[in-house]
């Protein structure tokens, strides 16, 4: 048995592409007089009112909020040319606002705005092209509206392409440019640029290795929401990585992503609380937040949950709520639960005693490193199992990975 609890893990960049919603209108409540006014202009024809009118009825603007009402004014407008509204329209096929879900008729209205010149439209239609949402999936077409969109100074785009040069989507893989344009983006406030940029500075990708700018981008990120971004900052505070260590900082930043459901977050703000680290020391918190992300099936934090049982500490000492928990973890490949559930079997803590079932789980944690596992297979193998029931045990394990590694190439 082991009592090692990990230390943090780093999430990798987001993969995401961005889509543009339709944002707020910005004025103040419109008068009555002004409405009636918008009102008159729209049913004589004028697009531009008609536009004004339904964001009003969308927003609750001077009227009472009427999403069907909303539509039927844009629409008018769309149909009359006005770029905006059919950008409106497309989205609300898109998004089933008003009317049903319609890709198709999402990608007719967006291609209209966006052959006038509608960045927002144009960021869309690319984003509908890389993903194959509406139209048949052509990452070359979706380079080409995302360009159009970011040359007009669009974040969002910006942001889309330098996804794309991250990963070689539609264009050369190139570092370097996918830092280019994610700084343009960054610079503009883009919250997942700015912690896509920071994590190239982490790791020297693209540009030069420089933690203390890597920390710059993530506190831009972090303070706009990003919980990746929060959950780094943590990390870096708990491991004085380009800033001075500062565990209570860590332990701030770790519960303001875990608080939006972080997985990693909620794994490491429990190791917070485990060690005493910037909080209290608290068995009985680690094991709540540790329990929030098994929630969400992460195997590190299903061991450690296993672990709080084995020894009792958090929660009330129950080895057979140990066993589920550790089985969970180990099925996932996580070798420290691997190795202390081949060592419930040995002792018969939890689950009946069974020394070839021991011998299968040890010797799947050794193949990953393991040298306490190594031991224990090891003395199974020279004072415990017959020859038989070595083979029997190897078979086991064999079978085991054959059928991991298949269900992790299925995914």
């Amino acid at each position: 048995m082991s009592n090692r609890l990990p230390r943090c893990l780093l999430p990798v960049l987001a993969v995401l592409f961005c889509l543009c919603c339709p944002s707020v209108h910005g004025e103040e409540k419109p008068s009555a007089a002004q409405v009636a006014g918008w009102r008159k202009a729209a049913e004589q024809g004028d697009a531009a009112a008609q536009r004004r009118l339904a964001e009003c009825y969308a927003q609750g603007l001077g009227v009472t909020q009427n999403i069907d009402e909303a539509f039927k004014w844009v629409l008018k407008a769309a149909e009359q040319g006005n770029a905006v509204a059919q950008y409106n329209v497309g989205w609300c096929y898109y998004d089933g606002v008003g009317v049903p879900k319609d890709m198709v008729e999402a990608i007719k209205w967006y291609r209209k705005a966006a052959e006038q010149g509608g960045a927002l439209a144009q960021c869309n239609l690319g984003t509908c092209y890389v993903n194959g949402v509406g139209v048949t999936k052509n990452e070359a077409e979706a380079i080409k509206w995302f360009r159009k969109s970011a040359d007009q100074g669009h974040a969002n785009a910006q942001y889309n392409l330098g996804r794309c040069y991250s990963s070689g989507t539609g264009v050369p893989k190139d570092p370097s440019d996918a830092v280019t344009w994610w700084r343009k983006a960054a610079d503009q406030g883009h919250a997942q640029a700015q912690y896509n940029l920071g994590m190239r500075y982490a790791q020297g990708l693209g540009v030069q290795k420089n933690e203390v700018e890597a920390v710059t981008w993530y506190q831009k990120s972090a303070n706009q929401g990003c919980s990746s971004a929060q959950y780094n900052l943590g990390d870096c505070y708990l491991n004085g990585v380009g800033l001075k260590q500062d565990f209570a900082e860590a332990a701030k930043w770790f519960c303001k992503a875990a608080d939006q459901g972080d997985p990693l977050a909620q794994y490491n703000f429990g190791l917070c609380y485990f060690n005493g680290l910037g909080v209290d020391k608290d068995a009985a918190k680690s094991v709540s937040w540790w329990r929030k992300a098994t929630d969400q099936g992460f195997a590190q934090a299903q061991y450690n949950l296993g672990f709080c049982y084995h020894s009792g500490q958090g929660v009330p000492q129950d080895y057979v709520e140990a066993v589920m928990w550790y089985r969970k973890a180990a099925d996932q490949g996580n070798a420290d639960a691997q190795r202390n559930l081949g060592a419930c079997y040995t002792d018969g803590g939890g689950v009946v005693k069974n020394e070839v079932e021991s011998y299968k789980w040890a010797l799947l944690a050794a193949a990953q490193g393991d040298e306490i596992a190594k031991g224990n297979a090891a003395n199974l193998e020279t004072r415990r199992l017959s020859p038989a029931q070595r083979a029997e045990g190897q078979r086991l394990a064999g079978e085991w990975r054959v059928k991991f590694d298949a269900a992790r190439r299925a995914k």
